[in-house]
């Protein structure tokens, strides 16, 4: 592995998830203020390190691997825990997560058969609604949403959904050359 600022804010990344959740369940007010502040820290270090790769051009094979995943393992222990903490329905998170196991596979089919399936802008889309659905939780949760704040969790949950699901669609039919015999 090559040893760059790209590189270490993706593991810096995956390093802050034990303590975001460490924050997230923490019963103090405090702890769930950090528990925001390390997540929405986590999640901005996943836009630093893509444009410090490609602006200083030390995109490594590392960071093509490792930043999708620590962005997954990211948001997808945030939105298990609000399922747990009784924030979120399963079903929606267990599309959402489907979708993302789904895109994975297809991903490393295309690697066994020499090809490579850059993430489109409606996959960033999507990562990006699932951030935004976790910071409105989070703020929820500490500072409130006012009388709306249900319905607003429900519209950037069922965003995310949508996004996950016409993003992951549109990944199987740009990869569908992976699924030809030949």
């Amino acid at each position: 592995m090559v040893w760059n600022v790209p590189n270490g804010l993706t593991l810096a990344r995956v390093a802050l998830i034990p303590l975001f959740l460490f924050f997230l369940y923490a019963e103090r007010p405090l702890f769930g203020i950090l528990a925001l502040a390390i997540f929405a820290i986590a999640a901005l270090t996943d836009a630093v390190d893509g444009y410090l790769a490609r602006s200083r051009a030390e995109t490594t094979a590392f960071g093509r691997f490792m930043d999708p995943i620590a962005d997954k393992i990211l948001v997808m222990a945030a939105l298990v825990s609000f399922v747990e903490l009784g924030d979120l329905p399963a079903i929606p998170v267990i599309v959402i997560l489907a979708r993302e196991f789904l895109v994975t596979g297809l991903r490393i089919l295309a690697v066994d058969r020499g090809l490579s399936i850059a993430a489109s802008p409606l996959g960033k889309l999507k990562t990006v609604s699932h951030v935004a659905l976790v910071l409105v939780i989070l703020v929820g949760r500490h500072f409130g949403l006012g009388p709306s704040g249900p319905e607003l969790k429900m519209a950037f949950l069922y965003m995310a959904v949508l996004l996950a699901l016409v993003s992951g669609g549109e990944y199987f039919w740009r990869a569908r050359s992976v699924f030809s015999e030949g």
